[in-house]
């Protein structure tokens, strides 16, 4: 699938080959994903989604903030068959991703960015102070829901900072302020300081907060309206498994800018190691949005119980409905 013409390599038959068993190892890891950790993704999302709209009532606020991760989720698994069969990644792109195009899918991919590391970042916090001021109510379902709110409305404002830079690219000679801002380079360093330094940092902080809680064991942790003990576990889980797979993409954002971007600057990365390993860093970047509804699932006690509450909902509607426009149910309430 992996083109190493599209990087232009050099005639040295050592690097060719090189490139051609980089290129083998991310067609095979990306075809696996296409066909395993797609639909497997697409799947558990609108699952965890149905499952706790489904149930607003009983919805907590690790609930509400692991919802909105989902909906991320959703749009960055539809973005997952653009990016591995467009021409970044195969020898014969199933399309040729022109500038509006692409500056689209990139908007997409930066809010989805945003919202899950942001939301990340703010139930770590909320958890902390449900856990230190359980009955003050400052975390509850209410207030998240609009919490989540802001979050997509200020990844969206934020993203915005790549198309302006796209569109100053094509108007700089009309605009004098536009040519300062002509290169990705900027665009990418305000990601990597946006989405992910302070998400990090508040993360950070936040754990520090919740470890010196547990050590601190008080009459509080008997509380019955403290959250499931459970939900500590998969916090922790989901915030190291977020910011272990999107470290690397927003490495390669930092390398990238560092180094000039592509052209004739000298420090640039070179070779197919390099475009491999920007490769292998957007797959695991792609793949949060498999991994966290799946632990979700796997380590949530109530999601079970949810689940099949809401499929015997749908089967008695279902067999409500059958019922309803059976001619011999109604000949038998007849006579």
């Amino acid at each position: 699938m992996w083109s190493c013409m599209l990087y232009n390599e050099t005639d040295d038959s050592e690097d060719q080959r090189l490139c051609q068993d980089l290129g083998l190892v991310l067609s095979i890891v990306s075809l696996a994903y296409l066909l395993v950790c797609f639909p497997a993704g697409l799947c558990y999302n609108a699952l965890l989604v149905a499952v706790n709209l489904s149930n607003k009532v009983s919805m907590t606020m690790p609930d509400v903030y692991f919802v909105n991760i989902a909906i991320a989720g959703l749009v960055l698994s539809a973005l997952v068959p653009v990016e591995l069969l467009g021409p970044g990644y195969t020898r014969w792109p199933a399309w040729d991703l022109n500038n509006e195009v692409y500056i689209t899918l990139l908007i997409l991919f930066n809010v989805s960015s945003l919202v899950t590391m942001y939301s990340t970042a703010l139930l770590s916090l909320d958890y902390y102070i449900e856990r230190a001021l359980p009955r003050t109510y400052m975390s509850s379902v209410y207030n998240t829901k609009h919490v989540c709110g802001f979050i997509w409305g200020g990844a969206v404002l934020t993203s915005f900072s790549s198309l302006l830079f796209y569109v100053c690219s094509h108007v700089s000679a009309k605009i004098v302020e536009c040519t300062k801002m002509q290169n990705k380079e900027a665009a990418d360093a305000i990601m990597m300081f946006i989405g992910y330094v302070v998400p990090a940092a508040a993360v950070l902080y936040a754990l520090a907060l919740i470890l010196r809680i547990q050590k601190e064991a008080t009459s509080l942790d008997q509380d019955s309206s403290r959250l499931d003990p459970s939900i500590h576990r998969l916090l922790l889980a989901s915030v190291c498994a977020q910011f272990l797979l999107w470290t690397p993409y927003y490495a390669g954002l930092l390398v990238h800018t560092l180094s000039g971007g592509p052209g004739p600057s000298p420090s640039r990365p070179r070779g197919s190691t390099y475009h491999f390993l920007r490769r292998l860093a957007e797959l695991l970047a792609f793949s949060s949005s498999f991994v966290t509804p799946l632990m979700y699932r796997l380590m949530n006690r109530d999601f079970s119980h949810k689940l099949r509450r809401l499929l015997r909902r749908l089967m008695g509607k279902k067999r409500g409905c059958g019922h309803a426009h059976d001619p011999s149910a109604v000949q038998q309430v007849v006579t």
